[in-house]
């Protein structure tokens, strides 16, 4: 729930940036050219609005309105000033290749770019030390710990120490046997508190009392590395490697600085900043279309479930969803039972439990409508992962590598696995697995565009299955 919210937050942060920025570029124009004795035209409107249009793309393909928790304030001025020039340049070659650049006062041009860059780096400063002052009063704070007692884990925790603003509260650490132990702290002091082994601190993250895992072990030992994230991949903790160290099989990795020490996160989510709020906007718009056209074949649905056989005309069932958080997913009942429990049985070909109806609901996916509802109480999305009976889970979690990583966004009512034609009955382990590396890949490489092409291909070949019986 935590880690929800504050992506939630963060989503929130990075709208009003978003929204001040293009009032700040309007606002600078303004008085530049109150400054300078000029009045705001339906011209310089229009030159506003290309910059504000302009700004808006690059400030995002640059990653401006991404998390800077750990970042420098220098790192975020640039990052801003890059984008801002690269509009300008844009600005100055329309002026050029239409041959309207003369119409526009020199002076006023040259107040306005410079102004906006200033507004736009003191408003960041003042959000910073907002942050700051309320991650100092324990607000927005995430747990973090970190595994190796190392010189470099230490160099870590001082560093994170000494910068609260961060926002991260070091629990302790977790030794890895005896591996970059030194005699004195392999007992733990007040600056090492010791807090178990490794064992313990993947339960502590299974349990969902750490929200960041620093791994501080010599490269050395990478084999031992190895089984530690594959460790952590059963679990919904953000992990970073201390130092540097490239894996095939990362998720969303990106790099960050905390004071003098570099981290990457391995097993992250994309769903970060104005993301979120993309995100949430699409099964929005989505799902209210689709049920307000399909609302007639719903209730007709409905009508002939009760009618061809005995039982409720829907069917309820606790799932994984985001962060592996339990939520009950909707679907119209094709079975006879309503298995809810530590056990359900995967339907079979021919299975007898599926009604006559049933059988021809599930061939055509339409018994999955009822999770629209899902998605506007915004349990799930309309493409994601497709959510699997928490029985399910906890048997494939221990033999599919990955399996819970899944979970780091919302679970869909179509996905990449399913029209790839991984859906249906998983009979064999290596199914699973083909439809787990399939989900992995749609979160590496998630976009709305992917999602368009996703939901485009679900219309022409992602309804009629012959693996669902």
């Amino acid at each position: 729930m935590q880690q929800g919210w504050g992506r939630l937050q963060q989503g929130g942060i990075a709208a009003l940036h978003r929204l001040v920025d293009g009032v700040l570029i309007f606002t600078a124009l303004a008085v530049s050219l109150t400054i300078f004795d000029h009045y705001l035209t339906k011209d310089w409107l229009i030159v506003g609005l290309i910059a504000v249009i302009s700004f808006a793309f690059l400030a995002e393909s640059v990653g401006l309105y991404r998390s800077w928790r750990v970042e420098s304030y220098l790192h975020i001025v640039g990052t801003c000033l890059a984008a801002w020039i690269a509009a300008c340049a844009l600005l100055l070659l329309l002026g050029y290749f239409t041959k309207l650049g003369t119409d526009y006062s020199r002076l006023v041009v040259g107040c306005w770019v410079v102004s906006t860059f200033a507004a736009m780096a003191l408003w960041r400063l003042f959000v910073r030390r907002l942050q700051f002052s309320l991650r100092a009063r324990n607000h927005n704070i995430r747990t973090g710990v970190i595994i190796g007692v190392t010189a470099a884990g230490k160099q870590l925790a001082s560093d994170i120490a000494s910068n609260p603003h961060l926002g991260i509260r070091l629990l302790g650490f977790y030794y890895c046997d005896d591996i970059g132990a030194d005699s004195d702290t392999a007992i733990g002091t007040d600056e090492t508190k010791i807090l178990g082994s490794v064992e313990d601190a993947v339960a502590a993250a299974r349990d969902g009392r750490i929200d960041h895992v620093y791994l501080a072990l010599p490269m050395r030992e990478e084999e031992k590395i190895r089984e530690i994230l594959v460790e952590f991949a059963d679990t919904q903790a953000t992990v970073h490697l201390l130092p540097n160290i490239f894996l095939a099989n990362m998720l969303n990795s990106q790099w960050h600085q905390v004071g003098q020490s570099n981290l990457i996160s391995v097993f992250d989510t994309p769903l970060e900043g104005l993301n979120v709020w993309y995100k949430r906007l699409e099964d929005l718009v989505l799902a209210t279309a689709i049920l307000t056209l399909i609302a007639p074949l719903m209730a007709t649905i409905a009508i002939c479930i009760r009618l061809t056989s005995p039982g409720p005309a829907f069917f309820r069932q606790r799932r994984y969803g985001l962060d592996g958080r339990v939520i009950d997913v909707w679907k119209f009942r094709s079975m006879t039972v309503q298995e809810n429990g530590h056990r359900v049985v995967q339907a079979r070909r021919g299975d007898p439990r599926v009604t006559r109806f049933g059988r021809f609901l599930r061939r055509t996916s339409l018994d999955e409508l009822p999770q629209l509802f899902n998605v506007l109480q915004g349990s799930m999305s309309i493409v994601g992962p497709r959510p699997h009976a928490v029985a399910h889970n906890e048997q494939y979690r221990r033999v599919v590598s990955g399996y819970m990583l899944r979970h780091k966004v919302k679970p869909g009512i179509t996905g990449w696995a399913q029209i790839n034609g991984w859906r249906g009955e998983t009979d064999t382990l290596e199914k699973m697995e083909r439809r787990v590396e399939h989900d992995l890949h749609y979160i590496r490489n998630w976009s709305l565009l992917f999602d368009i092409r996703i939901l485009i291909l679900t219309l022409s070949r992602g309804f009629i299955s012959h693996n669902a019986y």
